[in-house]
């Protein structure tokens, strides 16, 4: 079997396709596989880094606010338009696929758009609770669309769609609390893992600097955070409020997380960013959540993908505007303070856990393309 890959822009749209196509890999060794990523574009070094083939059109998306330099640039995204079609045309012509996978991102609209005008097979995946632009115009023209969480549905009136869940890293479904705590030297109070991704997020590191700097102070809880690589200045700022981070032995703080199957499973409460796939983690591993969705995302999907969590009661919203240290503190205490309340969230968070959506995933593509698969 020939599989065609395309998405892109995102680490969340890029994840889920090395996650679908790894474990196709795994159920059918010989399948050949074919990424399209945009040129330049971070799947360039994903992609690659986990030996798979990649090929590159150029595409990009049309800039909402009309600056003389947006009109420039949109002007230059209808030329691509056109020309990223006839580049995925010759790409699909050379490769000859059985089944085309689209994961959102610009890339994936051209790609499965003509994939389909010359009738190979296409699906879709969409991570989010509420779709991109890129989704919801392919989705009449693919034979399966399909869904993290059920409140996408409403989205995709007169499509085929399926409710799979994201794609989960075998480490987090296999990560067991205890024994992660212990292999991080974590003794019994509460742990609090915060992030805010790999670039780091600067309003979250200012919050959970409050929180950090407590804690050091008066020892409450231990607390992981990744400052990112733009927030170089937050130890700094921890320090100016009073800890002194050398004798704090209850204070993991650095620049990014390698290892976060073993933190996330060993923490009490998670501070993040709402994206999809970080969410499909949260919930696999049942953990209770403050989540403060970035406001500088396409549709604001992170605040929906946020309030999916809220409204089953497994987690916690602070929208960036809100967000201050203080808030965050208190929140943190409610939580961590009544361990009802978070056995309760913990348990709302692991229901809406979709752990086998690997397997779902390859039942449809086994179903659409029968023998072949």
């Amino acid at each position: 079997m020939r599989v065609l890959l395309a998405g892109g822009g995102t680490a969340g749209h890029i994840n889920p396709a090395l996650a679908i196509a790894g474990y196709i890999r795994e159920k059918r060794p010989d399948t050949k596989f074919l990424f399209v990523g945009n040129k330049g574009g971070m799947e360039q070094r994903l992609v690659s880094q986990a030996g798979y083939e990649i090929r590159s059109i150029v595409i990009s998306g049309f800039k909402r606010s009309l600056s003389p330099k947006n009109v420039v640039e949109n002007v230059k995204t209808v030329n691509r338009t056109l020309t990223s079609s006839v580049e995925a045309r010759k790409i699909i012509s050379e490769f000859k696929p059985d089944l085309c996978i689209g994961t959102g991102g610009y890339v994936s609209g051209p790609v499965i758009r003509t994939a389909s005008k010359m009738g190979i097979p296409c699906v879709i995946h969409e991570q989010n609770a509420f779709p991109g632009v890129t989704n919801k115009l392919l989705a009449r023209r693919v034979q399966r669309v399909m869904l993290a969480v059920e409140e996408a549905k409403k989205y995709f009136d007169k499509a085929n769609v399926v409710v799979t869940g994201n794609p989960v890293r075998g480490e987090i479904l296999r990560a067991d609390k205890e024994h992660c705590r212990m292999k991080l030297g974590l003794d019994e109070r509460p742990v609090v893992l915060s992030f805010g991704g790999s670039l780091g997020a600067k309003r979250i590191n200012e919050a959970v600097a409050d929180l950090v700097a407590r804690s050091g102070i008066d020892g409450r809880y231990q607390h992981i955070h990744a400052y990112g690589s733009y927030g170089e200045w937050f130890p700094q700022l921890v320090r100016e409020k009073g800890a002194q981070l050398e004798l704090c032995h209850n204070l993991d703080i650095r620049e990014y997380i390698d290892n976060m199957p073993e933190c996330m499973a060993a923490a009490d409460l998670v501070i993040c960013r709402a994206g999809a796939i970080t969410l499909s983690e949260i919930q696999a591993m049942g953990k209770p959540s403050i989540l403060i969705p970035s406001p500088n995302v396409a549709e604001n999907h992170q605040y929906h993908n946020a309030m999916a969590l809220v409204n089953a009661g497994a987690a916690e919203i602070i929208e960036e505007s809100q967000l201050s240290g203080e808030l965050l503190m208190k929140k943190a205490d409610e939580m961590l303070s009544n361990p009802e309340i978070l056995k309760k969230y913990s348990e709302n968070s692991r229901k809406m856990a979709i752990t086998n959506a690997n397997e779902r995933i390859y039942s449809v593509i086994k179903k659409l393309m029968g023998n072949v698969c």
